[in-house]
């Protein structure tokens, strides 16, 4: 419609694109489009449409955006990729990470939503913030939201906003509004999936992402840790099915419950144990009060918690970009939710 404030949402990973869509449908009033996470230029194109990346978020032929491309098209939702039609019309641009902050939208407001936790800040990682180097070259999450690039952060908690802030985002952008799909975890509490009272290990992509892992060894640490109760495996979307299913088979035999789609908030629900690596679901598993086991320590898993705030993220960041746009302060919401 003419004179509708145009909206673009860069997406990713399913949970990325679930999280910007909830804030989309917060702001009925503005026509909003969806785009494939990319980079700038024709090499990047390149490079994402010829396969090359496919083991990230940036290919057209990756398992993210296979799981993003199935929700786009079931929510209906308008797609303008690389943002190109519209390009000099969107008044904002949406992103989940800034590891790549695209420069073509000079009109727009740039708006980081954390999509959940950042890997470990390893001594890469480090070099890079300290050098000024793109900060993709680290190869995972650990810098994001920190390029203070965009006019609005918003972040699943204060631990997290303190994180941002000492890696150099100005904090007068940041504000804690809690995140969607992590703000509400006692709604999954009700729930249809058919199994109950088993113990949850829900893996991660390490090593299609260039890490290493013995995954074997974490298997049977997992295995001691169940101490004879039943195992279920939920495996990220990214992993290499075949070879993941092969080696929960060896160490929990051919009976053993492998899943690879369906929703994990249900299956944490109906946990009795909750068993991670390096995934943001831990912290579903947290609000919940189920005993969890993660690589990453558990004191800063409790500072970073995001708020729980009954669901009602996306609303809150909605009114913060709406005033925004007006030159206004929001109205219907506190800025710090616990």
């Amino acid at each position: 419609m003419q004179g509708r404030t145009k909206i673009l949402h860069v997406v990713g990973s399913l949970n990325q694109t679930q999280q910007l869509y909830q804030i989309a449908r917060e702001m009925p009033e503005c026509d909003h489009y969806f785009t494939q996470f990319f980079g700038e230029g024709a090499v990047w194109k390149w490079m994402a449409e010829g396969g090359i990346l496919d083991w990230t978020i940036l290919g057209t032929g990756s398992a993210f955006r296979r799981e993003q491309s199935d929700f786009l098209d079931q929510t209906g939702v308008r797609y303008d990729y690389r943002g190109s039609f519209y390009r000099d019309e969107y008044a904002v641009v949406f992103l989940c990470t800034d590891i790549m902050v695209p420069k073509r939208f000079s009109n727009a407001k740039l708006v980081f939503v954390q999509e959940g936790m950042t890997d470990p800040l390893n001594a890469q990682a480090k070099i890079i913030h300290k050098l000024g180097l793109p900060r993709w070259l680290a190869g995972n999450t650990a810098l994001n939201g920190c390029s203070n690039q965009c006019d609005l952060y918003f972040a699943a908690s204060e631990g997290y906003a303190r994180y941002f802030e000492s890696m150099g985002t100005d904090p007068s952008k940041i504000h804690v509004t809690g995140i969607p799909n992590f703000d509400h975890a006692e709604s999954f509490l009700t729930n249809d999936f058919p199994h109950r009272d088993y113990v949850l290990v829900c893996t991660s992509d390490i090593r299609e992402v260039g890490g290493k892992e013995n995954r074997i060894a974490f298997l049977k640490n997992c295995k001691r840790i169940a101490e004879g109760r039943r195992i279920m495996v939920k495996l990220h979307p990214n992993e290499k099915t075949d070879r993941a299913r092969d080696e929960v088979k060896r160490v929990f035999g051919e009976d053993a419950l492998v899943l690879q789609k369906g929703n994990t908030g249900h299956m944490i629900a109906n946990c009795a144990e909750l068993i991670t690596q390096y995934s943001s679901v831990v912290y579903i598993g947290m609000a919940l009060e189920k005993r969890v086991h993660s690589l990453f320590p558990m004191d800063l898993l409790k500072e970073r918690m995001p708020v729980q705030n009954g669901g009602t993220s996306a609303a809150r960041i909605a009114e913060r970009v709406r005033a925004l746009l007006k030159r206004v302060e929001p109205s219907c919401f506190p800025e710090t939710v616990s």
